[in-house]
């Protein structure tokens, strides 16, 4: 069952007040439990019933974990030309439920602090960001580009919120058509995309892009467009012609 979008906000909400109550203990809040590990702790089946402690009603709270539909992977890319592309490439994590993926975002740097010339991507398990993947070779992207000065003012709470999107089936049935997102830090100005895998379902790819800027909350005056990536992989030097835009 998919998770709501008020749910992974809520546990985002949530866990920023935990942390606050149990910073004495960082590592039970952040790994601990988010692994299961204090379920021993809790009284079995075959116990004698006792009293329960408010300590424990936290445990069993903390210990609830809410699915995702997909499992997910996040990326990490550095720029690094004496090397292969495949091996500036790095996997960060895996992730299936709302709790690992807060525990995951409140440990990792904030997109807006990495390097320039790096990227963050998060995609569905099984397909790798890269064009030539077979779930994104007939895809494209819905982009969105920065000026330079919004990197400290906007691009975090537009990341994020992208990352809701995906995590939180925003896009209800084409959900299924989203292969993943991208933010990539650039000193010209940064981007960032959500990758679908049929760029011809124009059905799917318009639902997307529509909720999408909606989610991000961007002006009606502002134009985002979809690019195949057949179309941006032909036309390196340059930017690829948009197929759709909203």
């Amino acid at each position: 069952m998919a998770t709501s979008d008020a749910t992974l906000k809520a546990e985002g909400g949530e866990q920023k007040g935990e942390e606050e109550e149990e910073k004495e203990k960082p590592s039970e809040a952040a790994v601990g439990v988010g692994q299961g590990e204090e379920a021993r702790d809790l009284p079995g089946p075959l116990q004698t019933p006792r009293r329960t402690s408010r300590r424990e009603c936290q445990l069993r709270v903390l210990t609830e974990q809410h699915p995702l539909q997909y499992r997910w992977v996040l990326w990490f890319f550095k720029n690094d030309r004496s090397r292969a592309w495949q091996d500036n490439l790095q996997l960060v994590t895996k992730f299936d439920t709302v709790e690992d993926f807060w525990a995951t975002y409140s440990h990792i740097k904030l997109a807006s602090k990495l390097s320039s010339g790096c990227d963050y991507a998060l995609f569905k398990e099984g397909i790798q960001p890269m064009w030539e993947d077979n779930r994104n070779k007939r895809g494209g992207r819905w982009l969105l580009s920065l000026a330079k000065q919004q990197r400290h003012t906007e691009l975090d709470r537009l990341w994020l919120e992208t990352l809701l999107c995906l995590l939180g089936e925003s896009f209800e049935e084409s959900s299924k058509d989203v292969c993943g997102a991208v933010v990539n830090i650039r000193t010209k100005g940064d981007k960032i995309a959500v990758w679908t895998s049929e760029a011809e379902n124009q059905t799917a790819v318009m639902h997307i892009g529509q909720v999408y800027k909606e989610r991000l909350g961007l002006s009606t005056k502002t134009i985002i467009g979809y690019q195949a990536h057949a179309d941006t992989a032909a036309k390196s030097n340059s930017l690829a012609k948009n197929k759709f835009v909203v």
